[in-house]
């Protein structure tokens, strides 16, 4: 199974420059809690999440319409091509921590979004489908991965010393 057979096509995406009000508006009106960011020149450059947002504007005295999604989006930034097969699209999650994805063409252009829930509504169950397919062992393991905790910048100094 490939990224194209399950992604969701024309995804809401929003530029550096929108304001973090705009943004959550586009989020509600999308009922996601990602963004990619696309530059002037129509590549992604970032991504944006409802976390960001809540953790920007819970850390600043300022309103959502005072900040940029420039100002606090990731750039770093994990994503995949439409041809990409879902083996491997659950191994960049796990990696990266992340449970969606931007479809990016080789140029860089926006052309889908694909996540952990797109995989598991596509996942047969062991035993019940009569072709083979993503298992839901295959699916587990990248959770694991994406879910796996992180300590704080802050306990793994410590922890080092």
């Amino acid at each position: 199974m490939r990224v194209v057979d399950i992604m969701m096509g024309t995804p809401y995406h929003c530029s550096p420059e929108t304001n973090l009000g705009a943004a959550t508006e586009l989020m509600w009106i999308g009922n996601c809690g990602f963004l990619p960011v696309v530059g002037e020149d129509n590549k992604v450059v970032g991504v944006i999440t409802d976390r960001d947002i809540c953790v920007a504007l819970g850390t600043r005295n300022c309103t959502a319409g005072n900040v940029t999604v420039r100002e606090v989006m990731s750039g770093k930034m994990f994503a995949c091509a439409p041809e990409d097969e879902i083996e491997t699209v659950l191994e960049t999650m796990r990696a990266g921590h992340v449970r969606r994805l931007p479809v990016i063409t080789e140029a860089g252009a926006l052309v889908g979004v694909v996540s952990i829930d797109d995989v598991i509504i596509h996942t047969e169950r062991s035993g019940i489908a009569g072709s083979p397919g993503l298992s839901t062992v295959e699916v587990v393991k990248a959770l694991q991965g994406i879910n796996e905790r992180q300590l704080p910048l802050a306990r793994r100094q410590a922890a080092a010393a």
